[in-house]
């Protein structure tokens, strides 16, 4: 079955707001999500921007996020049979929930 990943964005500050009653509310349904049985794979990063290398090495700058609000928080790995399951399968995620945002790719196939 085709895999597709789950990028999440999100804006830092909107979790800075929430309690740590909130927090574990959303993090207890992150780990449901998770348990999905069309998830292949989930991780979370840690919340600095990192580094992005370019020219072979010789420019290494902060992520690719130092000129907006939001950064790259985390990936799923999902299967799908075609990109309108993928995208369905992520419509309930709760990343959405808390105001992040989902760019669904596909994997490509070796």
């Amino acid at each position: 079955m085709p895999q597709f990943v789950l990028v999440l964005h999100r804006d830092p500050s909107i979790l800075a707001k929430f309690s740590p009653e909130q927090m574990q509310t959303a993090l207890e349904k992150y780990v449901a999500w998770t348990k999905k049985p069309f998830t292949v794979a989930a991780t979370r990063l840690t919340p600095d921007v990192g580094k992005v290398m370019r020219n072979g090495g010789k420019n290494i700058t902060d992520g690719p996020y130092s000129e907006t609000k939001e950064v790259f928080g985390g990936l799923y790995v999902i299967e799908a049979s075609d990109f309108n399951q993928a995208v369905e399968r992520a419509k309930d995620h709760p990343h959405l929930e808390y105001g992040g945002t989902i760019e669904v790719r596909q994997v490509h196939q070796m």
